[in-house]
């Protein structure tokens, strides 16, 4: 399994305290420090079912310096967009091993990704 996370978002250490409580085994991945690629946005995105501007952290400064509200919405401009700024991705992402993509915005959303046990 693997979260992506920024140390500084307390959802995002919410989501590794309720993995961890539940001795989740999973990798870190500091999304600020080691973006995705546009390709592995788009693979997530699959799965998870959305477009990248449902995943768009809109309100974001940087979100009114590249004009994001204005962007046409064409799928692969905002993954380029996006991935230049990873701090406009909606986090954490959670990817378990068997393919299940969850935003873990709640501890639902993140137990979901956990096996049954």
């Amino acid at each position: 399994m693997e979260i992506w996370t920024n140390p500084a978002c307390s959802k995002c250490r919410t989501a590794t305290s309720v993995l961890d409580e539940a001795g989740a085994s999973y990798t870190v991945r500091r999304y600020l420090d080691d973006p995705p690629t546009p390709s592995e946005l788009d693979e997530v995105l699959i799965r998870l079912g959305l477009e990248p501007w449902d995943v768009a952290r809109t309100k974001e400064p940087v979100a009114k310096e590249v004009g994001l509200a204005d962007l046409p919405r064409d799928r692969q401009k905002w993954l380029e967009v996006m991935c230049a700024h990873p701090i406009l991705i909606q986090r954490p992402i959670i990817t378990a091993d068997d393919g299940t993509t969850v935003v873990g915005r709640s501890d639902e959303a993140v137990r979901s990704v956990l096996p049954v046990e």
